[in-house]
């Protein structure tokens, strides 16, 4: 493996750094924590081709209701996970702060279980689906801050992108197997377990996080922090696989060790509300801050989701007629997605770059998303007609974007959230930006089948809507966002500009000016460990 990686990824760190550190244990730590996205992104999968079934529109009376009304019903099934999600992610900050990643982790996967548990045994009850899909939503969205907490304060820094991308990947390989679990019920199933089967399946992932857990070492930067010195560098120690006397080992524990004792100089003991001022009062916290959450605003405002959940619905509007087939094209569009997303981790997350990677992500949506709309407003399908040739490139364009998505927006977005701030203000961060996320996932979910019933013949405006996103997405970037490839978590201070302007010390007491020595004191080290 750190033979092939050599010739896939291209950066500084993965020039000099041992290639003992790529050994399997980092991968297996990654892949056990992603199994947390897998759950959303079955879920997304499941749900969204479930609510199309005849079987699951008889129980739950989908079908005596006009367009609109059957709209929002659809949304409130779908949105209340995402509900669920939002307050999950920000109950898990201060979780994981106090008890661990780990811990944390195994609990999230516990409680979306049980929420997947009710959601099978529903049986057409509207109240018992409401609360499953809720709960689940609380182990779903507290897995989304902890695990790209965990992934990248275990990986290596040459390929941090390519460790934390997992979560993305993760995603959409559950939504790949879900797609294709629904298209397979709906041709060998008929009745309750039609629908019944995909929702208790889709416990599955929820249940290897629990059980991968179990296995897996708490993250050592987690123990740096809780000063247990000794347990943290035995962990790095394992994980990197490498003596404890050898010298990027040695390097590694300094450099995380400096950093602390740096923020806590600075900070003094922390609290909830002092870390608080440190995020919005000091100008590099809160730009980092800012930036998180316009990243997950505009990853949810690509339209991702959009199509992810309601793809069954999207292929009928764009002319593909039964349920089975429309299915079938989105078991493809899922595939299209896991390929895409691995071409990503591969060759561009750490490579290409993060930001170069969402300049022309969003071009592609941007165009894809705009020929959509304009095709179903100029040309729309029309019941018992053959598509036109227009028609199919419209369908290969939600292809299209689903591959542009996944070389940029959808992984990119979790991995700079994770790895840009200071490390005390990490898994706030991540809540934050997480919560953000869920949000406007909620929003977007809600919105979305009644956008499709009423802005535009067939929704076209829908897509123009999403499209014109994109377009601002690309200057966003272009202005607001840096790269981030190859550098060390400890070394975000320094790229995002803390300098002698931001000397800043916030105690419980107040605020005082840290001297100017302590602060050329640490970027001298940093530009000593530089890479």
């Amino acid at each position: 493996m750190p033979s092939l990686l050599k010739y896939i990824v291209k950066n500084d760190a993965m020039k000099s750094d041992p290639k003992e550190i790529y050994g399997w244990r980092v991968y297996l730590l990654a892949c056990s924590a992603c199994f947390g996205a897998m759950s959303f992104g079955w879920d997304s999968g499941v749900i969204g081709g479930v609510i199309n079934l005849d079987s699951f529109i008889a129980a739950y009376g989908l079908g005596s209701k006009d367009d609109v009304a059957t709209a929002n019903l659809q949304g409130n099934i779908v949105s209340v996970l995402q509900a669920g999600c939002f307050v999950g992610s920000l109950a898990a900050y201060p979780l994981t702060d106090a008890f661990g990643r780990k811990p944390c982790l195994m609990a999230a996967a516990l409680f979306t279980l049980a929420g997947v548990a009710m959601q099978a045994a529903a049986s057409g009850h509207l109240e018992p689906m409401y609360i499953g899909r809720f709960i689940s939503g609380l182990g779903v969205g507290a897995s989304s801050v902890i695990n790209p907490i965990y992934v990248t304060e275990n990986a290596p820094r040459a390929i941090r992108g390519l460790l934390t991308g997992l979560y993305q990947m993760f995603i959409v390989t559950g939504g790949m197997i879900a797609f294709w679990g629904n298209y397979a019920v709906s041709v060998h199933l008929s009745g309750p377990r039609q629908y019944i089967v995909p929702l208790a399946i889709q416990g599955l992932p929820a249940l290897l996080l629990f059980s991968m857990m179990t296995l897996c070492n708490e993250s050592p930067r987690y123990l740096a922090r809780k000063d247990r010195w000794e347990d943290a560098k035995a962990v790095l120690t394992r994980i990197r696989n490498l003596s404890p006397d050898h010298p990027y080992l040695q390097d590694e524990f300094q450099e995380i060790a400096d950093q602390l004792e740096y923020e806590r100089r600075l900070i003094g003991d922390a609290t909830f509300w002092s870390l608080q001022k440190e995020m919005w009062t000091v100008p590099t916290n809160r730009k980092r801050a800012l930036l998180s959450i316009i990243l997950m605003i505009c990853q949810q405002m690509t339209g991702t989701n959009a199509i992810n959940v309601y793809a069954p619905q999207i292929f009928k509007n764009l002319g593909i007629t039964g349920t089975s087939n429309s299915l079938l094209s989105t078991g493809v569009y899922g595939i299209v997605k896991v390929l895409s997303c691995a071409i990503f981790l591969l060759f561009m997350a750490d490579s290409l770059g993060r930001r170069r990677s969402l300049l022309f992500s969003s071009i592609g949506q941007a165009f894809c998303m705009f020929y959509i709309g304009l095709y179903v407003r100029i040309s729309p399908p029309v019941d018992g007609q053959p598509v036109p040739g227009a028609g199919y490139f419209a369908l290969v364009c939600i292809f299209i974007f689903a591959a542009f998505f996944q070389f940029g927006w959808g992984p990119a977005c979790w991995i700079l959230v994770s790895e840009i701030p200071a490390a005390r203000l990490r898994p706030m961060n991540v809540a934050l930006g997480a919560a953000t996320q869920w949000l406007f996932n909620f929003v977007v979910a809600r919105a979305v089948p009644n956008m499709l019933a009423t802005v535009g013949a067939h929704g076209y405006g829908t897509y123009l809507i999403f499209g014109s996103f994109c377009v601002c997405m690309f200057f966003f970037v272009w202005f607001f966002i840096p790269e981030t490839k190859g550098i060390s978590l400890e070394q975000m201070d320094k790229l995002f500009g803390v300098s002698e302007e931001e000397k800043m010390e916030i105690t419980e007491g107040g605020k005082h000016e840290v001297s100017k020595v302590e602060i050329e004191e640490h970027s001298h080290r940093s530009d000593n460990k530089s890479v």
